[in-house]
């Protein structure tokens, strides 16, 4: 199932082949994919007035990590209500999911058949607010 209009979806993980093959995949599948090895820079992305539908984020990436990601997203109003699904390789998340608020988790190494339903879900919602990210 492909979106309509390209949404705008963000990528978040410094492995540069799992990043560069969800942007392949998610383009494919008709999003409009902003990719960022680097957490500051996604931030800053944010910050400069990027708005996708949904953040892919990963957790664990040198300089910030994506739980630094998370709390600097939340602490800005306007950013805190980007809906973001986590992808890990971290195993246990139960104690510290806390400080991610309010999101889904995805563990690596994830099918596709369960990726692009959780991103076709919040697409959907997306698609059908009224609001800047449907603009």
């Amino acid at each position: 199932m492909s979106a309509s209009p390209r949404l705008p979806l963000m990528i978040v993980d410094d492995d540069d082949d799992l990043r560069d093959a969800l942007a392949d995949i998610m383009t494919a599948q008709g999003y409009e994919v902003a990719s960022f090895g680097d957490a500051r820079a996604a931030l800053a992305a944010l910050e400069g007035g990027v708005t996708p539908f949904l953040i892919l984020l990963d957790l664990m990436m040198p300089g910030m990590s994506g739980w630094e990601f998370r709390a600097a997203q939340l602490e800005n109003p306007t950013l805190a209500v980007i809906p973001v699904v986590v992808v890990t390789a971290a195993g246990h998340l139960s104690d510290s999911a806390r400080t991610l608020s309010s999101v889904e988790v995805l563990h690596k190494p994830f099918a596709l058949e369960i990726l692009l339903p959780v991103v076709a879900r919040y697409a959907a919602r997306a698609a059908n607010a009224p609001g800047p990210l449907t603009d």
